[in-house]
């Protein structure tokens, strides 16, 4: 009597080269989607946001506790005023009141005086020197006006939102010391080559 032997179950290499296809373009299709690169821009958009915001909360809290801004000090024999449109300059300035130096190894007014905390002080941006990794701190004119917080956005999603909003503005001033709105159009432009910036508040 002779024996019969079924077939081994499993797969052949041509089903597994069809299956090992199918998952990596499915892998393909889901990094395409999650962009990792756009989440880390969007990320360090946020980022630079909720610091630009805690900035000017404290500047802003100086100004309630001592009726002037951290800049307002007589140098040269000149002495700005609370109306005086203010900067458009880095954040790490001294003169901004969270430095205390150029190097920034002591704090300034804001940190002095508890507005804000020493670890502000070892952030990324206060060190950058290249002005996409930077947040610049202007006042525009007038006592009640706000002080604002900018940067150049690196994700493309802040860039649509800011060309949508139209709250894109230049490094350029319109003589009240506030940047003025912006002329970069696409989200695709080079941003840092043109000096658009995303100011808050918006």
């Amino acid at each position: 009597m002779r024996k019969t032997f079924a077939r081994g179950a499993g797969f052949t290499l041509v089903e597994l080269l069809i299956v090992i296809g199918l998952l990596g373009a499915i892998a393909l299709i889901v990094i395409a989607a999650i962009n990792p690169i756009e989440q880390a821009n969007r990320a360090r958009d946020a980022r630079f946001k909720a610091d630009g915001g805690q900035l000017i909360s404290a500047i802003e809290r100086y100004y309630a506790s001592h009726s002037q801004f951290p800049w307002e000090t007589c140098g040269g024999g000149v002495c700005p005023t609370s109306t005086d449109p203010f900067g458009f300059i880095t954040a790490s300035d001294a003169t901004v009141g969270l430095c205390g130096d150029a190097t920034c190894s002591t704090g300034g007014l804001l940190v002095t005086n508890d507005e804000l905390k020493t670890e502000f002080m070892s952030r990324d941006w206060v060190k950058a020197i290249a002005v996409d990794k930077q947040i610049i701190i202007g006042k525009d004119q007038g006592t009640s006006s706000s002080v604002y917080a900018c940067f150049i956005p690196l994700s493309k999603a802040t860039k649509d939102k800011a060309i949508t909003d139209i709250v894109v503005r230049t490094n350029s001033f319109t003589g009240a010391g506030i940047p003025s709105a912006g002329s970069c159009a696409t989200s695709s432009e080079n941003w840092i080559t043109g000096g658009c910036y995303v100011c808050i508040p918006e």
